[in-house]
């Protein structure tokens, strides 16, 4: 694990969300932005921030400020749904869920069983999410405790935060990738023991979906809730329409697909579902009750032929949501290139999704999604200190449309619309420079 500098200072052009909203026409009232700004952290957290010609006199001796005058400093993205696993067959061909997930992903999970595979896999994805602005991300591994002390060990290295967990997966799967429902238990229970908040990693209680678990095995992973009640709930919901209804055959007893999650004790304020494409009304009233959160997955969505994720039901029931890039259903590990394809899914229900929302579901309404809004998301004094640096004019086309842009918020919809890695000068986790396009790690 890196050793912290007692302290860092960057100066630049700022921009964040100065708090959470209800409603995406308040965000205009929140936004942050310093146009000559200076940052000072301490042990990986925020100890100063604000203009330059005030912060000066706040720098302590020595120190080498480092300044980005052209770029954008932004909190560091937030990833809330994604597969570490997955990373070797992004842009697998031709199937929707049920049928990709046994031709490619059953395959290649299996593979993990191998911890030298694990770790080089978990070393590639820490490494790209790095490069492409991610600080922090809600992550399924494999049905192996291999996997999950693989990532984590990785992470580990740069002090970086990630939520992360074992699948729990006891039926409908290939025999080499299911566990029991005991032995998912037992191994979860290590897992935690073993990880949950250890330096800055926090674990998930992660059954695969439904279909894949056991009644008996979602009663042992309500009672692991039960029993560790600040870890998180990860899994997937109503994602595909033959999903909901194979649901509805394995658990007829049960009022629909989230009724069998909330059954079992596994909704609340930690508890995440990816995807949400075709929910009922009364699971919309449960997700807001319960506190639960979604994990917005466009790329994905529009890549298997899930459907089309109503983005604004999210405002209107008061649900909490973050995006998610959901590698390797998804296509882009960049939340740059994911707010793009968010864009165009409620262009095609006639909607719009504004720059402003867009970097908040990156950033601060992330960090809500993940209960970590008091830890992560914007610039606030006491935050950890994950944030990276942004070049607006990464491409030649980029730069003329950025030579034309009609203010802050033009230029962020430009920067979300034809961004992606390459747009990423520098990441910092906890402080430090983890990653830098001009020194690659």
């Amino acid at each position: 694990m890196s050793s912290l500098p007692i302290s860092t200072a960057i100066r630049g052009r700022f921009l964040d969300i100065r708090q959470i909203v209800v409603q995406p026409t308040d965000l205009a009232h929140q936004v942050r932005y310093l146009e000559d700004g200076l940052l000072i952290t301490e042990q990986g957290k925020i100890v100063w921030f604000g203009p330059w010609q005030e912060g000066q006199t706040q720098l302590p001796a020595g120190i080498l400020v480092e300044h980005y005058p052209e770029q954008l400093i932004v909190p560091g993205f937030i990833d809330t749904h994604i597969h570490y696993p997955q990373s070797e067959m992004v842009g697998a061909y031709g199937e929707q869920l049920l049928s990709w997930l046994n031709t490619y992903t059953f395959p290649t999970e299996m593979q993990f069983e191998n911890p030298k595979h694990a770790s080089k896999i978990a070393h590639f994805f820490v490494e790209e999410l790095l490069r492409n602005g991610t600080t922090t991300a809600l992550v399924f591994c494999t049905v192996h405790p291999q996997s999950v002390d693989a990532l984590f060990e990785q992470a580990a290295q740069y002090q970086m935060r990630l939520i992360a967990g074992k699948v729990m997966m006891d039926r409908n799967a290939p025999e080499a990738l299911c566990d029991t429902a005991q032995s998912s238990y037992e191994d979860s229970r290590a897992l935690i023991e073993k990880w949950h908040g250890k330096g800055r990693a926090l674990y998930a209680i992660t059954p695969r979906f439904a279909p894949t678990s056991t009644p008996e095995q979602l009663q042992l992973a309500g009672k692991l809730k039960t029993e560790f009640p600040d870890v998180y709930i990860h899994t997937h919901l109503s994602e595909n329409l033959d999903e909901i209804a194979w649901v509805k055959e394995l658990f007829p007893e049960q009022q629909g697909y989230l009724e069998v999650y909330h059954h079992y004790g596994l909704t609340g304020e930690r508890s995440v579902f990816a995807h949400c494409v075709h929910l009922q009304e009364q699971e919309w009233d449960c997700l807001h009750q319960s506190k639960s959160a979604i994990a917005f997955c466009p790329t994905s969505n529009l890549f298997l032929g899930s459907g089309l994720f109503p983005l604004s039901k999210t405002w209107q029931k008061q649900v909490k949501v973050g995006l998610g890039t959901d590698i390797g259903a998804g296509t882009s590990f960049s939340l740059l290139q994911t707010a793009n394809e968010a864009y165009k899914v409620q262009q095609l229900q006639g909607n719009k999704l504004s720059a402003l929302e867009a970097f908040y579901h990156a950033t601060l309404g992330g960090a809500r999604a993940l209960n970590l809004e008091d830890k992560l998301g914007n610039f606030d004094l006491g935050k950890e200190a994950d944030f990276i640096v942004l070049d607006l004019k990464a491409t030649t086309l980029q730069k003329l449309r950025q030579e034309h842009s009609k203010g802050l918020e033009d230029s962020l919809f430009a920067l979300f619309t034809l961004g992606d890695d390459r747009n990423v000068e520098a990441t910092y986790i906890y402080g430090q420079k983890a990653y830098s396009k001009a020194e690659p790690v």
